[in-house]
């Protein structure tokens, strides 16, 4: 598939037909295709806990989930998708290089960063697992886990008090389901964000 046609195919799945498992050959390359995202200093300071048994993604989801409320047609929906990959960062693998020599800090300051590049670094490699999933004829999403159910999930998941749970990237093959009611709102046009040398000036491209 053409590179154009992979971005403009790419969407947020919410349903998955839950017979129908991720291929082995096809996770490989989504794994692949994610640690090739840029990282700042070459730092790679990600982990991915991927989740595809039964048992796997109950526990996950047990820990994610209020027991109490009734899921509703997007949970129910992710619920069926055959494959999680949790996507994990780490701000020390950060810390520790810009502290080597060839960086020239001396310390592992986190007040020297203006963003967290440890979390945004790890977000462009879920997308890249997005946008190699509609390569591979897959559905994908990306989705966050609600504060209250943090620490149940790092425990769930034996994850390390030193990573951040930043997402998750749901993969799977797309069953039926609704589009998003956001997508009325309309895609703001290049014409409104992109910036011409200062905020505000437009970019004239011809």
């Amino acid at each position: 598939m053409e590179f154009s046609q992979v971005v403009r195919r790419r969407r947020m799945v919410r349903n998955y037909d839950p017979n129908r498992a991720v291929p082995n050959d096809v996770l490989a390359t989504v794994l692949d295709h994610a640690v090739r995202a840029p990282s700042a200093g070459f730092s790679q300071g990600w982990d991915f806990v991927v989740l595809r048994t039964a048992a796997e993604r109950e526990a996950f989801w047990a820990a994610t989930t209020d027991p109490a409320s009734e899921p509703d047609n997007w949970l129910l929906g992710i619920r069926h998708a055959p494959c999680l990959i949790v996507c994990c960062s780490s701000p020390g693998a950060y810390l520790d290089r810009y502290a080597e020599s060839d960086k020239g800090w001396t310390d592992r300051d986190e007040a020297r960063w203006p963003v967290p590049y440890w979390d945004v670094d790890t977000g462009m490699a879920a997308l890249l697992m997005l946008l190699t999933a509609v390569d591979e004829e897959l559905g994908g999403l990306f989705f966050g886990l609600p504060v209250e159910h943090l620490e149940a999930a790092r425990e769930a998941l034996a994850i390390p008090a030193d990573r951040n749970l930043v997402g998750v990237v749901a993969l799977g093959y797309p069953a039926p389901d609704r589009r998003s009611p956001s997508l009325r709102r309309g895609r703001r046009p290049v014409e409104q964000v992109a910036h011409a040398g200062r905020f505000g000036t437009p970019l004239e491209l011809g």
